[in-house]
């Protein structure tokens, strides 16, 4: 396919250009000039606006199912153990949920989507294409974070059984991430003498990719002491760390700024529904942004509908987020939050060819979105 005429915003170069996109076998082989003349599907996009297939890096679609009855919304979160790092959040991911084409056709291509945040540790997180009959057909990355999660939701899942205190819950991870770095260091002892290795533990094998700073934990955090915590124990551990939500991020940011870990804002378009989320603003991705770090912007889907992620970015324009600031944030921050940025996230030869074609600004909500492009495949077509 090529796509001619086209204003290409290829979230790299801050001003967007006039040219042509190459596509063959679901790759980008060129993105701007003018394209020679081929055999080959010309889409005469003028008058439209080219971006890259947005990326949201924190979702629970397909795990929390759109409209699904009454004790069937739980496969994104275990309820009986309070770390349960073994669990992979694919295992629960329905390829049918209703919530996808949903999404797909508000231009979001590309999600990481996996457990909640009941638990102190809930799982690994995978990145998948919005489309497909399975799991396996498109996903991306099968771990590409580790769930942990401090605050008000491990306390209340579990605040009659084993955690009633931000203290119980770092003081678990922290248990956890010992024990998994003393199995590792025996069976790295041990060798090939198998009567030497430790017995074989789930939980604590799930936890050696984030010991050898293969996969970051994924850190719920909205309160800013809830943020610094999650800091200090990857420093204690030197491991990897994203902090998910960041609600407080703004209170707090030459500390983010100075420990330069990844964040990922939002939900915003919500109620207030817990003290945490006290001083949520519209702003913190602007300031965070404006202070130097790698800022996602996030729906944390159902929380906000998957579809709505680009106008969560026009909102935090509206806050006064820098406009192409904003559209990183969704598209090749997002890729680079999930380690995926190889594949998806900007409009660069060689990419996966995901690509939104818009008569209009998609941050704005009377956009028409015309064209959704996945693997050089015609997923949405409103003409």
């Amino acid at each position: 396919m090529i796509i001619r005429n086209v204003m290409i915003h290829d979230a790299i170069h801050r001003e967007p250009y006039q040219g042509d996109i190459v596509i063959r076998d679901g790759k980008l082989v060129s993105v701007g000039g003018k394209a020679a003349e081929a055999d080959e599907e010309i889409l005469d996009a003028s008058g439209l606006n080219a971006y890259p297939g947005f990326v949201d890096a924190h979702s629970h679609i397909g795990l929390d199912n759109y409209g699904g009855p009454t004790g069937t919304t739980f496969d994104y979160n275990e309820q009986n153990d309070i770390c349960c790092p073994q669990l992979r959040g694919y295992d629960s991911y329905y390829a049918q949920d209703a919530a996808i084409p949903m999404g797909l056709a508000g231009g979001v291509t590309t999600v990481a989507a996996g457990p909640g945040s009941a638990n102190v540790l809930g799982g690994t997180f995978f990145a998948t294409k919005l489309y497909g009959n399975t799991v396996e057909e498109n996903m991306l990355r099968d771990a590409i974070g580790m769930k942990c999660a401090f605050g008000e939701n491990p306390k209340r899942f579990y605040k009659d059984r084993s955690a009633s205190a931000r203290m119980t819950t770092a003081a678990k991870l922290r248990e956890m991430l010992f024990d998994a770095r003393d199995y590792m260091m025996r069976k790295e002892a041990a060798g090939d003498d198998i009567s030497k290795c430790p017995k074989f533990d789930m939980k604590l094998e799930a936890l050696i990719p984030v010991l050898k700073r293969e996969i970051p934990l994924k850190a719920h955090a909205h309160r800013s002491d809830d943020i610094m915590t999650a800091i200090r124990i990857a420093k204690e551990f030197n491991v990897r760390i994203t902090i998910e939500h960041c609600t407080e991020g703004h209170l707090i940011v030459n500390e983010l700024k100075e420990a330069g870990v990844p964040v990922a804002v939002g939900p915003t378009l919500t109620n207030a529904s817990k003290l945490e989320l006290l001083n949520k603003s519209w702003e913190t991705p602007g300031k965070l942004a404006a202070a130097g770090l790698q800022v996602s912007i996030i729906t944390d889907a159902p929380v906000i509908p998957q579809q709505y992620l680009p106008l969560c970015a026009g909102l935090a324009v509206k806050a006064g987020m820098d406009p192409f600031q904003a559209l990183q944030a969704i598209t090749i921050n997002a890729a680079r939050h999930i380690g995926v940025e190889d594949r998806v996230g900007s409009l660069e030869a060689g990419k996966d060819a995901d690509i939104v074609l818009v008569n209009g600004d998609p941050m704005v909500s009377d956009a028409d979105i015309r064209y959704v492009i996945v693997d050089g495949k015609k997923l949405v077509c409103s003409d």
